[in-house]
């Protein structure tokens, strides 16, 4: 399955938090989908979007979330020295 996370350029991020969430999203995707070769690209765009290739309408729908949940948790795992 290969997912790929737009951010749009207008949102502000401090610096390294595209190669985190990427590594972030990485390992909680491959938690939920370890029988399949996960392969998450985060990048900035014109806008926010999410694709999920290779994966149903149920499997989006839990990348989703999961990408949902790993935003709202940022504080725990995204750490700026």
């Amino acid at each position: 399955m290969r997912i790929e996370v737009t951010v749009a350029k207008t949102t502000s991020l401090p610096a390294g938090a595209i190669d985190a969430l990427s590594s972030e999203l990485g390992k909680r995707i491959d938690q939920q989908f370890p029988e399949t070769a996960n392969s998450v690209s985060v990048r900035y765009a014109g806008a926010n979007n999410l694709t999920v290739m290779g994966g149903g309408k149920e499997a989006k729908d839990r990348i989703t979330e999961i990408l949902q949940e790993t935003w709202e948790s940022a504080e725990e795992w995204f750490i700026t020295d």
